[in-house]
């Protein structure tokens, strides 16, 4: 692709009509599927799905700039391309990944984290939606601390059990905490409104009974004082 697109929208728009055909259903299938905690754009010249630094702030440790990468589509020089690197970080996935994919007949052309494909029909979308749906952000997020600590997620070693149930138990809590972390903002925030509207209203309505009060009791004098 010679310029570099800013917008997915920019991204499809320049492929032929064949290849963007493709590239909208592979697309369609990951969206369907994916957590909402991800967030879609471009990214490396592809259109990326990541978890924005919102959900975590460290971002991806090759580039602390970028987002962490999850999964990603392109359209190359001689083929279309779906980077899983969700399924790369995940111990078994891979693997559970391309059994799936042969299963159903078709040709499956995979490097570490990349499968090639010519045309859609060389797509088992339902394959490739089933293993975006597994990798939750919790999930992905515990799996890719995992593999910077150099404890892969879900492997016990030989020797030191209890030291890497303890670091998995910390990987886990750290990754709960990093995705859950914006949504407890965001709730926090919403509950500190409402409190805040609620007592307004409390407030309001107080001022009107103890007004309504008063006004009685004039009134009342007032018409006391006629009778005499």
């Amino acid at each position: 692709m010679a310029d570099r697109p800013s917008s997915v929208k920019q991204y499809l728009a320049a492929l032929p009509a064949d290849r963007r055909a493709a590239m909208e259903a592979v697309r369609a299938t990951i969206k369907a599927n994916l957590d909402p905690k991800f967030e879609e754009g471009i990214q490396y010249g592809m259109v990326g799905y990541y978890l924005p630094h919102s959900v975590f702030p460290a971002g991806y440790h090759c580039d602390p700039t970028q987002p962490l990468p999850f999964a990603s589509i392109a359209s190359q020089k001689n083929h279309l391309a779906i980077y899983l690197f969700c399924i790369y970080t995940a111990p078994g996935e891979a693997e559970r990944f391309a059994k799936e994919w042969k299963a159903t007949g078709k040709r499956l052309d995979m490097g570490k984290s990349c499968v090639r494909f010519k045309k859609l029909e060389d797509v088992p979308l339902e394959v490739l939606g089933r293993a975006i749906k597994r990798a939750t952000a919790a999930k992905f997020l515990k799996s890719y601390l995992a593999g910077l600590a150099g404890t892969p997620a879900g492997r016990s070693r030989s020797t030191g059990k209890a030291t890497t149930k303890v670091r998995g138990k910390a990987t886990e809590e750290a990754a709960t905490k990093a995705v859950s972390s914006s949504v407890g903002k965001a709730t926090k925030k919403s509950a500190k409104k409402t409190t805040k509207k609620a007592a307004k209203k409390a407030t309001k309505k107080v001022a009107t009974t103890a007004a309504s009060k008063t006004t009685k009791k004039a009134s009342t004098r007032a018409t006391k004082k006629s009778t005499k």
